[in-house]
């Protein structure tokens, strides 16, 4: 990647879970499974995080890495009426402050924190499940989307860790975007 624009970040969580807990399982509700808010996770190029559900599985692996801002969190709360939610709920893997994410999508960028720095490709959206609506709030599903996360594909291996961090881009991004939805039009082109 070539240098690009720097921004300012926080790494706030760093979520591994070596299961799924809301695939699936809709008369049951959502499994019991462990999940850890890691101080720091080891990534491995083209793999993902040692340790989570999408480490290593080849339906996986151009969207290994989930990264999700969490001012989207906490403006889906706000405007279904709820009281702030648990950043862990939507199960993304690294939980930012500060990152207007949907213009990297396409896009090779780097995240670089105290431990390590990791190169990742910008994949597509993370789209929500259906179980939004029941761990969030009644309306979270619809609210989500555009704004569930982008899906990527480490591109180095190397150690991420919580707190004060930079992401390199090679397109502007808007920080002051990040809680926004973003809606993949189709082309105008015949």
């Amino acid at each position: 990647m070539t240098p690009g624009f720097r921004y300012d970040v926080e790494i706030l969580h760093l979520l591994v879970s070596g299961a799924h807990a809301y695939f699936g399982r809709a008369r049951d509700g959502a499994a019991d499974v462990v999940t850890t808010d890691a101080e720091r996770v080891e990534v491995v190029a083209g793999k993902g995080i040692v340790g989570d559900r999408f480490f290593g599985k080849a339906a996986h692996m151009d969207a290994a890495v989930t990264l999700f801002a969490v001012e989207s969190l906490e403006a889906i709360a706000t405007e279904l009426g709820a009281h702030p939610f648990d950043p862990l709920l939507p199960r993304r893997n690294v939980v930012l402050r500060g990152a207007e994410l949907p213009p990297l999508i396409g896009q090779d960028f780097v995240l670089e924190s105290r431990t390590g720095s990791v190169g990742f490709h910008g994949g597509r959206h993370a789209h929500p499940c259906a179980w939004m609506d029941r761990v969030l709030a009644p309306g979270a599903h619809k609210a989500m989307r555009g704004r569930g996360g982008l899906r990527c594909r480490p591109l180095d291996s190397g150690t991420l860790s919580r707190g004060p961090a930079v992401l390199v881009s090679p397109v502007p991004l808007d920080p002051a975007q990040a809680a926004h939805a973003s809606v993949l039009r189709p082309s105008r082109l015949p």
